[in-house]
């Protein structure tokens, strides 16, 4: 009887399913449905990515003879799906759905789809249908490009739009309830109906001819005579209403031509303007204001441009903020306009632009595609107020930039700013208006410039008035040919070991700030705290730290001028120490000296040596690409906050090394260390008594991008280990000034 039941789809539905129930109860729990091998496949839904279902594998089930307990609770979850029915867990499922069941299931899902914006005059389950989807509409070809399946039985119907700009999908089910898979995943998004208005529902007027006809001082005279015989409550708004555009010098020719109307608003006998939004002529949309600047539109109308039909074919248009803007454009002689119809954001939006059909705000862009993708030119000339430049903001990042202008109002008086085109021609007059169109500038773009953006600070460089144009001296005559320290540039500087490089950037420091007053950033990982103020205070006082051998009966330092000397290093000099045992990167230098520009002023950033910074880099990446990358991002700092940054690296391994000074390309690393740099300098140390004095230092500057600030060349300094000094010396061989000398190629 069971099998009977279950095979035979002409039984009555309601009839099967009390027989199964009461077979149930005297079958007791010794038999379960034990699954056979045929199986009925049900077409996986078209449904969104995050919200996919899995293919349902239909089986036919049999009474087979098993214990008297159920073996899991997986067993017993086999009987709770059905094809759009629940039965309790207690009862068998049935197949063969009733004709009139699956009947009820299509116009059930017929109603639902219509919901959602799907309309259906005709329809084959089981099967693929293509129909015109109702949130693209089909695009500019009308395609039929909306993909609809509806299973044989009714039980569920899916959809995808196939255009690349919509991707609408979704899915629905007759019972799809809150226990239902489709209930819980899908987020079903319907298409708003769009309401059809003309003139004669919405009781629309022609402007009443002292609107439209009389001067404004005419008006003035009639209607107070009017408000002398009537009351002045019931005059007093028609009064306002036809000052209002006389005030703000709009014609009514153009409020003629722009079909501006008028219409009766509350049991007062109150008029409000009616601006009327057109499509081909037919009005899509109306927007009102009454007398106390209050605004307010139809609802459920579609949302377009206020003077759309004057854009057609245009390839340069104007976009407003207000219909009276608009109106004021036209006054002008730009027809070529148009207003957005629902105003301006607070601030610029931080998310990233929504897909279109999600853009709620600015909907009536995508409304008007088809009249602005022809456009080449887009003059911006929103309010001048923060929502205003928010709105402009918004429009060129749906619109392109590259394809936009702005317009910058002018000054209205000593402290204020025109703030809109109806200001503009209200003050000012339709000739100044057009001027300021015409001479709309192009709307930036970020990383994209012209040399005019630069014009003040070319003629401030021209002028010297930046300061260091020629850059700061080191201090010391037998550099000043050769090399000056620019702000915003990279100087790379090596040496063998036990050259000098540290000691003479340190005594580049101290000349620097006491000639021009600079503070400093030091990343020096090869100094240990103590002794590095040990050698800074001894260039700055010119005395010995201590009292030990070195000093040769130098007088040391005092306990007074240490204190002194103390302060100097604390207000010139900020310390980047890494404290616990991990490695710096250049990323964490890098941040922790723009604290220290930001916060302390610092000019210049040293970091000694390169070669103690962490340089992990991924598996794929060379060392030649990472030192590229590293370098890049220590000249982009260098130039956005104008400080000189003095970068050691040490040389590779020289094999059978004669004591000659070393080449930049012998640095380890990269030949990037040279391509990069802005300058490159070798600090070289005398060795060899019978060569000359070994207390001599050389100076090779080996590259120099900006010829205003040196040349190529060397220079011969004196080292005095005493103090840790460089000082200028006399070397009379071959040179033409206090120990420089022209390198020879």
């Amino acid at each position: 009887m069971l099998a009977y039941a279950i095979h035979k789809p002409h039984i009555n539905l309601n009839k099967k399913l009390a027989f199964l129930s009461s077979f149930h109860r005297y079958m007791g729990s010794k038999f379960l449905l034990k699954p056979t091998t045929g199986t009925i496949p049900t077409p996986l839904p078209l449904l969104p990515s995050s919200n996919k279902q899995q293919y349902h594998t239909l089986k036919r089930f049999s009474p087979i003879l098993c214990a008297s307990k159920p073996t899991s609770k997986s067993s017993r979850s086999l009987l709770t799906q059905t094809n759009g029915l629940s039965f309790s867990p207690l009862a068998a499922p049935v197949y063969g759905l009733d004709p009139e069941v699956k009947k009820s299931n299509l116009k059930i899902l017929r109603f639902k789809l219509a919901e959602v914006g799907i309309e259906l005059d005709d329809f084959a389950p089981g099967q693929y249908n293509a129909l015109t989807c109702p949130m693209c509409k089909g695009g500019d070809s009308k395609e039929k490009s909306l993909s609809l399946f509806i299973s044989a039985d009714g039980g569920n119907a899916s959809w995808n739009c196939f255009r690349a700009k919509c991707g609408w999908n979704g899915g629905t089910k007759p019972f799809a309830g809150s226990k239902s898979t489709y209930g819980t995943s899908l987020n079903l998004s319907k298409v708003k109906e769009i309401r059809k208005i003309d003139e004669q529902s919405l009781g629309l007027e022609p402007l009443c001819d002292e609107v439209v006809a009389f001067t404004f001082y005419l008006c003035v005279s009639i209607l107070i005579l009017l408000c002398l015989m009537l009351s002045w409550v019931m005059a007093s708004p028609l009064l306002k209403l036809v000052c209002y555009f006389k005030e703000r010098l709009i014609s009514s020719e153009t409020l003629a031509r722009n079909q501006v109307m008028q219409k009766g608003y509350g049991d007062r006998g109150q008029v409000v303007i009616a601006f009327t939004y057109r499509r081909n002529g037919m009005l899509v949309s109306c927007k009102y204001r009454d007398i106390n600047k209050k605004f307010w539109q139809e609802k459920d109308t579609e949302k377009v441009f206020y003077g759309l039909d004057d854009i057609k074919g245009a390839d340069e248009i104007i976009i407003v903020e207000g219909e009276m803007d608009k109106l004021a454009m036209e006054e002008a002689g730009f027809r070529n306009c148009v207003s957005v119809p629902d105003g301006a954001p607070a601030s610029v939006s931080p998310k990233d632009l929504p897909p279109n059909q999600e853009d709620t705000k600015y909907q009536y862009l995508w409304n008007c595609k088809e009249y602005l993708n022809k456009v080449s030119r887009i003059i911006l000339a929103t309010d001048g107020d923060p929502p205003g430049q928010a709105l402009a903001e918004e429009l060129a990042r749906r619109l392109g930039r590259e394809r936009c202008w702005r317009v910058k109002w002018p000054k209205k008086n000593i402290d204020e700013h025109f703030k809109d085109a109806n200001e503009v021609l209200m003050f000012s007059g339709p000739l100044a208006l057009r001027d300021i169109i015409e001479n709309a500038e192009l709307y930036p773009i970020r990383g994209l410039f012209q040399f005019s953006d630069y014009f003040p600070e070319i003629d401030a460089y021209y002028n010297r008035t930046l300061g260091f144009e020629y850059g700061a001296s080191t201090g010391w005559t037998a550099l000043n040919e050769i090399y000056n320290v620019m702000p915003g540039e990279l100087t790379l500087v090596t040496g063998v070991p036990n050259s000098g490089k540290s000691e003479w950037i340190d005594a580049l420091l101290c000349n620097l700030n006491e000639s021009v007053g600079w503070k400093f950033a030091l990343c020096s990982m090869e100094n240990n705290v103590q002794q590095h103020a040990r050698k800074l205070l001894e260039k700055h006082l010119k005395k010995p730290f201590f009292d030990a051998r070195y000093g040769e009966y130098a007088e040391r330092m005092s306990a007074e001028e240490l204190e002194v000397g103390k302060q100097w290093l604390s207000d010139t000099f900020y310390l980047i120490r890494c404290e616990d045992d991990a490695l710096p990167n250049i990323k964490w230098v890098l941040d922790l000296a723009r604290a220290a520009v930001l916060r302390h002023g610092v000019r210049g950033l040293v970091i000694d040596p390169y070669n103690e910074l962490d340089h992990q880099r991924l598996a794929n990446m060379t060392e030649t690409e990472y030192v590229s990358q590293m370098l890049t991002l220590v000249k982009r700092f260098a130039q956005h906050h104008a400080c000189h940054v003095w970068l050691v690296a040490h040389p590779r391994q020289l094999q059978n090394w004669a004591g000659q000074p070393p080449n930049l390309y012998d640095i380890s690393g990269s030949a990037h260390f040279v391509n990069k740099c802005d300058n490159g300098i070798v600090i070289h140390r005398n060795r060899n008594p019978n060569a000359g004095p070994i207390d001599q230092v050389q100076v090779l500057v080996r590259k120099v991008r900006n010829k205003v600030v040196g040349t190529i060349g060397d220079a011969f300094l004196s080292y005095n280990r005493v103090t840790g000094e460089f000082m200028n010396v006399d070397n009379s061989a071959g040179s033409d000034n206090q120990g420089f000398k022209p390198h020879k190629s």
